[in-house]
């Protein structure tokens, strides 16, 4: 791990495992999975708690909580409260010396030190026409519609997804935010919602750091926009005031002053931080949820999750990439298949996996698009969010969780394979997508979800299987359909695009 400040034993932190002085991330996310397959007798644990490559292998064991999950319509819950419980159990906080564990902290810790700090916009009164920024244009009605129709068929984004859109268009007063009280954590986002929200006249609870640059970014667009902004504010020693507050270290205090609201929250979880900070983060921002769900049973939660993770997905997905290995140019078809006998089959692997039955009498698939330079820590976080929106949902809570596309935000091109591979990703027909047009789509999925009746994110509407919640509105910009597992094409999608940006 790497070395951590005095300030980074405050609050939430992994715990130190038996006769070790340092907390590991290793022996805990291997803890959690543990658990969650455990639920569902998988074969699959005794080979978990021997693994001694978890940074290589990690993604085995994430494909085979998706498998176990497929298989029953009992077991995704099942799978998800496990992990979670052992997650919340396992996890600690920290402050004045003292340690206790993070359940007892968020049930003991009754105070909090903030006030309401309230900015109104003063922009246009007007409820800004939702459209896509993309590609220098700012697609509206028969433009974004032709768009869309262009993704659905280039199966950038799944059907559902295309009809959300579609529906939005028909709806614009669902843009109208003025009732609605929306609470972001990691407000200052490069991938949230800020700029949408500031102009549809929502009422915004916005969390992020107390960092001067964040709040400045913040209150410049809500100023713009004809929203009113709600923040935590505290007293500095000499006087002053300071916005903010850290979902780390004051994690049982954010939950306190969310809960003096008396409005219905609509509570999105969009905070990002780099390594295990980013499973901190995660558990932090659950634990707020659960404790201000407990309270206001009738909030909604959102997550948004990322393409490249392992899914469970429709049948037709997987007749889709069947028919494009068949339908390969025969050019193709004989350097692929060169390539990966050259390299002992490391590279180019088949991304068709045989369809697994479910005792709902349905079939799915598995979609496996997880990238190993992301590292265990970020497949946990998003994980764990995952499991949190299942459970929720299943208490009868709406939850609003969908794939968004890969997108070129800092913290995605800061790694330069990444970036070269995004650069490159149109070799394989997968579609990357700005940080400005994600905003759109998802801020406008997320009212969407809040506001059809039909949408999977709605407890009353009955799904077939529970993984359908995330299998819905997916826009995994066409990772789902490569015939090739994303991590054994990725390096020549590098490579490809790392030339064309020499060139």
């Amino acid at each position: 791990m790497s070395k951590k400040t005095q300030s980074d034993h405050h609050g939430i932190q992994f715990p130190i495992p038996s006769g070790k002085k340092t907390p590991s991330t290793t022996h805990t996310a291997k803890q959690i999975l543990t658990s969650a397959l455990r639920s569902v007798d998988s074969p699959y644990v005794s080979k978990l708690i021997a693994e001694k490559n978890w940074r290589k292998n990690y993604p085995v064991y994430f494909q085979e909580l998706v498998e176990a999950g497929i298989q029953s319509v009992q077991n995704p819950t099942r799978i998800a409260q496990h992990g979670l419980d052992t997650a919340k159990a396992l996890f600690s906080f920290h402050r004045d010396g003292n340690s206790d564990a993070l359940n007892h902290a968020m049930q003991n810790i009754k105070e909090q030190p903030f006030e309401n700090f309230i900015l109104q916009g003063t922009g246009n009164p007007e409820v800004e026409p939702w459209y896509i920024p993309y590609h220098g244009k700012k697609l509206q009605g028969a433009e974004l519609l032709k768009q869309v129709d262009l993704w659905e068929k280039q199966q950038v984004i799944e059907p559902s997804h295309a009809q959300a859109l579609r529906l939005l268009q028909q709806h614009p007063e669902w843009f109208d935010l003025s009732k609605r009280t929306m609470v972001l954590f990691g407000a200052g986002s490069e991938a949230g919602p800020l700029s949408w929200l500031a102009k549809w006249r929502a009422n915004i609870i916005a969390i992020d750091l107390p960092q001067t640059a964040i709040w400045e970014k913040i209150t410049n667009v809500v100023k713009q926009g004809n929203a009113t902004l709600i923040a935590p504010q505290t007293q500095t020693v000499d006087g002053g005031q300071t916005l903010g507050a850290n979902l780390l270290t004051q994690t049982p205090e954010v939950a306190n002053w969310l809960n003096t609201f008396s409005e219905t929250l609509d509570l999105a979880g969009i905070a990002y931080l780099d390594g295990e900070k980013h499973v901190r983060v995660s558990i932090a921002m659950i634990s707020i949820m659960e404790q201000v769900s407990q309270q206001k049973p009738d909030s909604s939660i959102m997550f948004m999750l990322t393409p490249t993770d392992i899914y469970a997905i429709p049948k037709s997905v997987v007749q889709s990439i069947e028919q494009k290995v068949k339908q390969r140019p025969l050019l193709e078809k004989v350097l692929t298949k060169s390539i990966h006998k050259i390299s002992l089959t490391n590279f180019f692997k088949a991304n068709s996996e045989q369809l697994i039955a479910s005792d709902n009498g349905q079939q799915y698939g598995i979609s496996d698009c997880m990238v190993i330079e992301q590292g265990p820590n970020y497949a946990l976080a998003k994980r764990l969010q995952q499991w949190f929106a299942i459970t929720a949902r299943a208490r009868g809570q709406k939850a609003v969780i969908n794939i968004a596309p890969s997108t070129t935000t800092h913290s995605v091109t800061k790694n330069p394979i990444l970036k070269a591979a995004f650069s490159g990703a149109d070799l394989f027909n997968v579609e990357t997508f700005s940080p400005e047009t994600t905003n759109a789509i998802m801020a406008a999925l997320w009212i969407h979800d809040l506001n059809n009746p039909e949408s999977a994110a709605n407890p009353e509407r009955p799904l077939d299987h529970p993984l359908e919640l995330i299998m819905e509105n997916a826009n995994h910009g066409g990772l789902w359909h490569v015939p090739y597992l994303a991590r054994t094409a990725l390096p020549f999608a590098a490579a490809y695009g790392w030339v064309r940006e020499k060139l």
